[in-house]
């Protein structure tokens, strides 16, 4: 492989203006389909075969006149204090404010609060439920503005009038101001680490043109494969930060090369040759586990793994053409051949000769002895940066059991709340105060009770039964089976369908629609009803939002061990290919596991138990958002195993080149630490952009994905990972031999280069010369 993308490379550099016209033209295309599709609409989220999703369908099926996941509004009226809602005056704006919805192109019904019942017991609320013929997401802005003149109507008659349900659920809109500040840290860390205006600009530019290619292509098939908000978002979100991250690696990597004496073209193909070998790997690993999110069975996840996966590929095709294409362009600009040291790094460099006691002629720079750790140390490098990797290698190799138990314990102590960890989807009471929504919730809990916001509907089908002068028989007993329930305060009347063979009941629970009263009160009327079953031959079907929610978490908390399991074989299996070892991927894959262990203890104590969530923006705390451990589980597993690649590719290299285990860690770190922690800096910092949004579940993917990558890179990667190896010595790189016959090699360290490629005339500094494994210089 390294061979290959080596050709790919110097092939990108030579014809560099038609790789840069290519690309230009794709991203060209890509805005012109956004721009002239039709915009995407929000679909409900819907989970095929669980026992509500069935519901819904039997109910579009027989009641064919309404939508049974049609939108719904619920304005809540309160009368001013000391008055009722039933009074004269007040009674009068109801019902005009009623009156005002009439007619509508898409209103089904309006239901009258005072013929309803729909009143609380102390006369001061009441609330209109109006249904619509159409999805929320088909909601016309006239239907809208509509509902909201007719709630105004109704407060200039002196009512408060607050408006709930799903009628004014909209899109979520990028670009706010945190993204920007995200951007703009991941731009001042790309300067820093590549310490060239020219370089770091390079890094954004390729990123910025995979992600406009990437979020054009999502928009275009919003409509014809119903790609969501969410799902472009996501692409955005990932894009961003894997395309600044692989670019930055095949331009340190560059860098590398221009600085032992290659020529530009050289060094973009052996950059490309090396590095990119790791990109295609990491790349491949992220886009596998997001596609593999289509096994969970919920159609949104897919087309979130999907939208995802194709910005991922888009960023590795990016990074492996047009980056070589841009060094073409901007070469001695990216790096000149023998750069002059920086100002700030020979000041550096000076600060530390003097802290370590070196000769003030020297050039400050130490290279690896060959009895690392505790071996002397020999001028050799230039870079402080990379000299600070190396002291904190060996500061590792020198105390790893040390190092490896505070790491261990530090993060099973931040995963500890994930015990803790509760699923569900947010609803109206997961919105800012600040929102109608959440005011009609809370004004509707205060009159009626918390349960009724989240009713459950029990859906009677008699078709199969025998005779159907039984039905009103039936419908009774399943009326009576449910309110004998522990935890329903009512039950409404059963409403048939015109062929008499299906009826729907309302029932109200006591808890809110997120508690775990409320779940296990499903499970019970779903026990009970079972029964009348067996008596009746009907079938008893409990759905509704909050019975959805109940259904589709526990999916998602069926489904997460499995997917675990998957991603983990995965994990292994690939990176055996890669480092042709054994035990390195088993300590990747544990190592994946604290990573996710911890974010979803964050995510535990922010959004469950509320710690720093004023500090983030979030308003309210409640369960955390069903689907996202097994999208933080795919996502952070390809980064994850990003930085597994990045890191250890060099000390690979440096170790199949006869190198001591030792020696392998601290080149390793030498020249990818730096590399690595830059990356993740970026990653967080445009993961953490996107806490912002008012949306719950960016705010919940930014939060864990930002923890959970901040865990990996710093705590596992560069401390776990260095201290285990270290402890396994040559056992780490061991393969059985039937594996190593088994196995492809797919060279990604690039060793086929050093015989196919002829070397720069002066390489300062090279790889250690290759000495047979175990041996050292003496």
């Amino acid at each position: 492989m390294a061979t290959f993308l080596y050709r790919i490379g110097r092939w990108a550099f030579r014809r560099r203006r038609l790789v840069g016209g290519l690309w230009l033209g794709v991203l060209v295309v890509a805005i012109a389909a956004a721009g002239l599709a039709p915009e995407g609409k929000e679909e409900d989220l819907s989970m095929p075969g669980t026992e509500s999703q069935k519901a819904f369908d039997l109910l579009d099926e027989r009641f064919p006149q309404s939508n049974a996941q049609g939108a719904e509004a619920r304005l809540v009226f309160r009368a001013p204090d000391g008055q009722r809602v039933t009074a004269r005056e007040n009674k009068a704006a109801v019902e005009d404010t009623l009156g005002s919805l009439d007619g509508g192109d898409q209103v089904a019904s309006a239901t009258d609060p005072y013929e309803a019942g729909a009143v609380s017991e102390d006369g001061t609320i009441a609330y209109s439920t109006i249904t619509y013929t159409v999805g929320a997401v088909d909601l016309t802005e006239q239907t809208k503005s509509a509902l909201e003149d007719a709630a105004s109507r109704a407060r200039d008659a002196g009512l408060t009038v607050e408006i709930g349900g799903s009628a004014l659920d909209s899109e979520e809109e990028p670009g706010g101001t945190t993204e920007i500040i995200g951007v703009a840290v991941a731009a001042v860390v790309l300067v820093l680490a590549l310490g060239s205006l020219v370089a770091a600009g390079l890094s954004l530019l390729t990123a910025f043109v995979g992600v406009a290619i990437a979020f054009g292509l999502v928009s275009a098939l919003a409509v014809p494969l119903g790609l969501t908000s969410t799902v472009a978002i996501l692409a955005l979100m990932l894009g961003l930060a894997v395309g600044i991250d692989y670019a930055l690696f095949i331009t340190s990597r560059f860098r590398d090369e221009r600085a032992q004496g290659r020529e530009p073209e050289e060094a973009a193909g052996r950059a490309a040759g090396t590095a990119g070998s790791a990109v295609v790997f990491a790349g491949a690993t992220v886009f596998i586990a997001l596609i593999g999110l289509g096994v969970v069975g919920i159609p949104e996840l897919t087309k979130m793994g999907m939208g995802g996966a194709g910005a991922v590929a888009l960023a590795v095709l990016v990074a492996l053409t047009l980056v070589p294409a841009l060094f073409g362009f901007f070469g001695n600009g990216v790096s000149p051949a023998r750069a002059k040291p920086r100002a700030w790094e020979r000041i550096l460099a000076r600060a530390v000769r003097k802290a370590e006691g070196a000769p003030r002629g020297g050039a400050g720079n130490y290279a690896i002895s060959h009895d690392e750790p505790a071996g002397d140390r020999r001028p050799i490098a230039a870079d402080p940066a990379k000299r600070m990797g190396t002291r904190w290698a060996r500061f590792v190799l020198r105390r790893p059991a040390a190092v490896l138990l505070v790491a261990g314990l530090g993060l099973g102590a931040v995963a500890l709340p994930a015990l803790s960890l509760e699923l569900g989807l947010p609803g109206d009471e997961s919105k800012s105060v600040e929102t109608t929504q959440r005011r009609a919730y809370d004004l509707l809990s205060e009159g009626f009770g918390p349960g009724f916001n989240g009713p459950l509907t029990v859906v009677v089908d008699m078709s199969a039964s025998s005779g159907s002068g039984d039905s009103r028989a039936t419908t009774d007993l399943v009326a009576r089976t449910v309110r004998g329930v522990d935890g329903v305060v009512s039950v409404g009347d059963p409403v048939l369908s015109r062929t008499k063979d299906t009826a729907v009941l309302t029932a109200i629970p006591r808890t809110a629609p997120n508690s775990g009263e409320t779940k296990d009160l499903v499970h019970a009327i779903r026990g009970a009803v079972s029964g009348v079953e067996a008596d009746t031959g009907a079938g008893i079907l409990v759905t509704g939002t909050t019975a959805m929610n109940i259904d589709i978490s526990e999916a998602m908390s069926d489904a997460l061990i499995p997917y675990l399991t998957v991603v983990i074989g995965l994990a292994v299996l690939l990176l055996m290919v890669v480092f042709r070892s054994l035990l390195v991927p088993v300590k990747a894959a544990l190592g994946f596991l604290l990573s996710v262990g911890a974010a979803f203890g964050v995510l535990v104590a922010v959004f469950q138990w509320g710690w720093a969530a004023d500090l983030l923006g979030i308003e309210q705390t409640g369960p955390v958002m069903s689907l996202m451990p097994i999208l933080i589980i795919g996502i952070v597993f390809g980064l994850a195993m990003d930085y597994e690649v990045f890191l250890l590719t060099r000390m690979r290299e440096t170790y199949v080149h006869g190198a001591s285990p030792g020696e392998a860690i601290v080149n390793g770190f030498r020249h990818s630490g730096r590399v690595v922690a830059a990356a993740a800096i970026i990653m967080i910092s445009v993961f953490a952009g996107f806490i912002g949004m008012s949306s719950p579940t960016i705010q919940t993917m930014g939060v864990g994905l930002a923890a959970a990558v901040a865990f990996d890179a710093f705590v596992v990667r560069m401390a776990i990972v260095p201290a285990v190896l270290a402890l396994l010595g040559h056992r780490a790189w061991w393969l059985p031999p039937i594996l190593n016959r088994v196995l492809p090699n797919v060279d990604i360290e690039g060793e086929k280069l050093s015989t196919r490629v002829p070397a720069a005339a002066t390489v300062p500094d090279a790889a250690p010369p290759r000495l047979p494994v175990g041996r050292h210089r003496q």
